[in-house]
């Protein structure tokens, strides 16, 4: 991989938590005498992404994804392996290493509640140190392409949660950093705040060449911006690659979707795949990958076709078969 900006192998993060049972007698007996246990968030884990890459990162709750990005960024010293990005050190906090990225956290509020964006945005200013020059540059770029005009003077309390992320963005992206972590961008956002805040990733990534990495439970985030993906479960990480040959790799079936002039017996569909779903007169059937082009020319040679598509499985049906496989 040409320009590795990112380099992680054998990432560990274990934690030592407090365990008790429930009870007043357990609670009495935890003051004297604690026990502990240990939680192994990340373990062995290893991956490389390449400059103006765009990565989904995968897993379910409490898989090691929000852990993995704290040890990225520095917020959080690896229990072991090596981590790198941009070729420094994140748990050392430099200077020129925070310059250059931006972690943005859907579920937390970086901006000030009681102070309108505007204000926000002088404050990373001057944290930054951004010249007027840039500074105001950049600020146009962001107001026009998240259209944040309205919003810049009302107070972060006041503004709806897709009014929020779309300042949170620009707050983080006022330093034009090199690498992106985004952690639940979307979440919480009605469909046309998700299409707006993809829409946008996509045009900053372009323009700048900013390495993103992406975790997200919404699919249609992933499958938006992202060609490859890692798929983390119980801390491991299970697949490093294409999303296609994701999809390709654990789901042996297609799905063809019939539509007939009009509805006919179930039992005519015996032969051609396994029906999955009826709706009237369109049919839904789970047809073997390799078999679904001569199971197509089938159809419309036997029956009144109005009209015949051929998709993957939703791709959320395909990262859970690759949990339960793991």
């Amino acid at each position: 991989m040409v320009g590795r900006v990112i380099e992680v192998t054998g990432l560990a993060k274990h934690f030592r938590v407090h365990r008790r049972q429930p009870g007043l007698g357990a609670a009495l007996r935890s003051l004297v005498r604690r026990e502990h246990v240990t939680v192994r968030a990340v373990n062995d884990v290893s991956f490389s992404i390449g400059e103006g890459e765009v990565i989904g990162f995968l897993g379910p709750n409490g898989a090691g994804k929000t852990t993995t990005l704290k040890c990225l960024t520095g917020l959080l010293h690896p229990t072991a392996g090596a981590v790198t990005v941009l070729g420094h050190t994140p748990h050392r906090r430099e200077s020129a290493f925070l310059r250059r990225i931006s972690l943005v956290m859907g579920q937390r509020n970086s901006l000030f509640w009681d102070l309108p964006p505007a204000d926000a945005f002088e404050v990373n200013r001057a944290i930054y140190g951004l010249a007027a020059g840039p500074y105001r540059s950049a600020l146009e770029e962001l107001v026009e392409l998240l259209d944040l005009e309205p919003l810049l003077g009302r107070q972060v309390r006041v503004l709806s949660l897709g009014e929020r992320m779309r300042c949170e963005l620009a707050a983080a992206l006022l330093h034009r950093p090199s690498v992106l972590f985004l952690d639940e961008p979307t979440l919480g956002l009605d469909v046309n705040g998700q299409a707006a805040v993809r829409s946008f990733l996509a045009g900053y990534n372009a323009r700048h060449g900013a390495t993103v990495l992406l975790t997200s439970h919404y699919m249609g985030d992933v499958t938006a911006l992202a060609r490859r993906v890692l798929v983390i479960d119980g801390g491991t990480l299970r697949f490093d690659g294409d999303l296609a040959a994701l999809v390709e790799a654990h789901s042996p079936h297609r799905l063809v979707r019939v539509t007939l002039r009009s509805p006919v017996p179930v039992e005519t569909w015996t032969g051609y795949g396994r029906v999955s779903e009826v709706d009237g007169a369109m049919v839904t059937l789970q047809v073997p990958r390799a078999d679904t082009a001569a199971v197509a020319a089938r159809l419309l040679a036997d029956l009144p076709v109005e009209d015949v598509a051929i998709e993957d499985p939703p791709v959320e049906q395909i990262i859970q078969a690759v949990f339960a496989h793991a």
